[in-house]
């Protein structure tokens, strides 16, 4: 490609021979030829992402041949025999004929393609670079959802932008096409009157024969410009106006006009009720609606929606309400349950609904994340539930509540109060936000507000209610299905744990505290390896829980990094050791009892440290002795549930560094 840049700008300087101009003409006509034919068969714009450049590429090279044969023809009178040939078969004879038909293909291609592929490449870019910010917050939504990874959040990003970039440079390759056939009037005017009058003046030709001559080469050299501009000109206008990704252009038009029987029928019938008009040949016609009618005949259309609802209707049902065996479902208390309003059931079964597709991919997430298998979520409509909200149950309990009103999408961000709408919360964060109809998401995103669609609240919000009862959904069959899968890959170390050392119910507890804290338990295989150990000292739940904690230190620290630094909380000494002196084991477990005055001040230091930090955009972590770590997270737990509880054993060296962003006293908040 450059070597062949460089060539057509030497073009432009050095006369090329007639015999060589012919065969770049020849290449000129089948490379737009090409384009043409790519242009069809591509299934997305993306897909011949190299066109803009390649337009510019091609233009150049045909002005370059409009330069080549313009000194040609005013040089020698003659430009090869390509454009001899050209100019033969247009002109027929007649100047008048040839300079009509020349100005028909520049109408065509001037006025009607290349100005409405101009004006649809502008259109496109600027509803491409608008709808960006939503398509990246889609990204980012699925990415929560668990619906993509990482990886693939990466590729469809670049393809966003891409697709933005192309969009961009088609708007302005347009106006080369449009340019070029500027240039070509101008240069087909140059050959005709400065042929003309060389040919009189210099080579002391008869008007007559001048004219003659010169407008023969004239046209036919514009006319071998003009014919890839054309088709160039339409590959513009078929690469923009592209709507579908799903085939080629081909098999997309034709399986969408035979989806469409009664159409072809009627318009067959009409194309042979015309044989009766008088005066009408009648052969064509017939052929024509003959031919729409087999093709009507042989076309199998889609199944319509009435179609899919008698399918649906003719499904069996299923057992009656008031039979033992449906009682007997409806007792059952599932694990996880989403119910939905009314008015938001088109969300699992409506057009284009995805909430249940979220939902698979959100278990798969989960676990890879929290080390357990998410149960399967049940989706129930509720006639109970207020209109456009949705509610969380974990066993049979209600655990959240939120609003998704249909029609709607959720704008994040300040300024909006110029919007319609009604005002809302994002249910995790508490973050302030509004509800707008679907048609002013782009204005919304102008303003710089975060832009989120109802499926993508509804999964935030379940998939932060699971991650803070995953606790509460790890069972007993879970906990023996996931003993039955670590056995498979590690035999021995299960073996060696249970049943000799601790049963089933044991083991449940100490992942259920892990879960309740934050802490993955996907690394089953150090867990039971540290329970082994400790269980031939102690079986003491406590014991065990921190025995398991130590041997996930690594995990746990790198949860809190930022940027590999830990940032942290401290107790004052003092405070501390008041704290080790009021630990007493009971049969709940080792608990602290410090005065009221003490817990008051404790509670209340604990508030003011977590404001500052999040003021400042940290997230510390509370660390204390390894002996209270556990009962100070039970003393916390009822107020500071957010905040995390590490002993000094627990900061791994993958920490590189330790910030103490403040200490806890007694009641006064000591910032460091």
């Amino acid at each position: 490609m450059p070597i062949g840049v460089v060539a057509i700008i030497l073009m432009m300087v050095l006369p090329v021979p007639a015999a060589v101009l012919d065969f770049l003409i020849a290449l000129n006509i089948t490379a737009a030829l090409l384009i043409v034919l790519v242009s069809m068969y591509v299934r997305r714009p993306l897909d011949f992402s190299s066109f803009p450049s390649l337009l510019l590429v091609c233009t150049l090279f045909r002005l370059a041949l409009n330069i080549s044969a313009t000194r040609n023809v005013l040089s020698h009178g003659y430009a090869g025999k390509v454009i001899e040939a050209f100019g033969h078969i247009v002109i027929s004879g007649s100047l008048v004929i040839g300079l009509v038909i020349f100005a028909i293909l520049l109408v065509i291609q001037f006025v009607v393609i290349t100005n409405g592929a101009g004006r649809v490449a502008e259109v496109g870019a600027r509803f491409t670079l608008d709808a960006m910010p939503g398509k990246q917050m889609a990204i980012d939504a699925d990415l929560n959802a668990g619906l993509i990874d990482d990886k693939q959040a990466r590729l469809r990003r670049a393809e966003v932008a891409s697709e933005a970039d192309f969009y961009g440079s088609m708007d302005g390759a347009s106006k080369f096409v449009k340019g070029d056939a500027i240039a070509a009037i101008i240069i087909t005017v140059i050959n005709l009157v400065g042929g003309i009058t060389i040919g009189i003046l210099q080579n002391h030709l008869s008007i007559t024969e001048a004219v003659s001559k010169y407008s023969l080469l004239s046209v036919g050299d514009g006319l071998v410009s003009q014919i890839p501009a054309l088709l160039l000109s339409v590959s513009t206008g078929l690469i923009v106006t592209r709507a579908s990704d799903s085939d080629d252009m081909g098999t997309v038009v034709a399986g969408q006009l035979s989806s469409q029987k009664k159409a072809l029928q009627i318009a067959g019938g009409a194309a042979l009720a015309l044989c009766v008009v008088p005066g009408l040949p009648k052969l064509p016609f017939l052929v024509v609606g003959g031919g729409l009618l087999i093709i009507a005949q042989r076309a199998h259309p889609k199944q319509n929606q009435q179609d899919a609802a008698a399918a649906l209707r003719a499904t069996p049902a299923g057992p009656s309400p008031d039979s033992a065996e449906a009682i007997l479902n409806d007792l059952v208390v599932d694990p996880l349950e989403l119910a939905l309003a009314g008015d938001l059931v088109p969300l699992v079964d409506g057009p284009g609904a995805d909430l249940l597709d979220r939902v698979k991919a959100l278990r798969r997430k989960l676990a890879l994340e929290l080390g357990v298998v998410m149960p399967p979520v049940r989706t129930r409509d509720n006639l109970d539930l207020p209109a456009a909200s949705y509610a969380i149950l974990v066993n049979g309990v209600e655990v959240a509540r939120g609003q998704a009103p249909p029609g709607t999408v959720l704008a994040i961000g300040d300024g909006l109060d110029n919007l319609p709408g009604v005002e809302g919360r994002e249910p995790v964060f508490g973050l302030a936000g509004k509800w707008i109809g679907l048609e002013l998401r782009g204005q919304a995103e102008l303003l710089g507000a975060t832009v989120v669609d109802r499926s993508s609240v509804i999964i935030t919000h379940l998939s932060e209610t699971v991650r803070t009862h995953a606790g509460r959904l790890l069972g007993r069959e879970e906990v023996s299905a996931l003993t039955q899968a670590l056995k498979g890959s590690h035999p021995v170390v299960v073996e060696d744990l249970t049943p000799a050392l601790l049963s089933l119910g044991e083991i449940q507890r100490v992942l259920h505290a892990l879960l309740e804290e934050g802490v993955s338990i996907r690394d089953l295989v150090r867990i039971f390896e540290a329970l082994s150990v400790a269980a031939k000292t102690s079986t003491d739940p406590d014991r065990l829980v921190e025995a398991a904690r130590l041997a996930l230190a690594p995990s746990i620290t790198a949860s809190h990094l930022r940027d590999g630094r830990l940032q942290v909380l401290t107790l004052e000494p003092r405070l501390q050791q008041s704290l080790l002196e009021s630990a007493r084991p009971l049969d709940s477990g080792v608990q602290l009892l410090p005065g009221p005055e003490l817990v008051e001040a404790l509670l209340s230091s604990v508030a003011l440290q977590q404001q500052a930090a999040a003021e400042q955009g940290l997230h510390p972590v509370l660390v204390c002795a390894p002996q209270i770590r556990l009962p100070l997270r039970r003393l916390l737990g009822s107020t500071a549930t957010d905040l995390a509880v590490m002993s000094y054993n627990e900061i791994s060296s993958n920490a590189t560094t330790v910030d103490t962003v403040g200490v806890i006293n007694d009641g006064r908040a000591i910032t460091v």
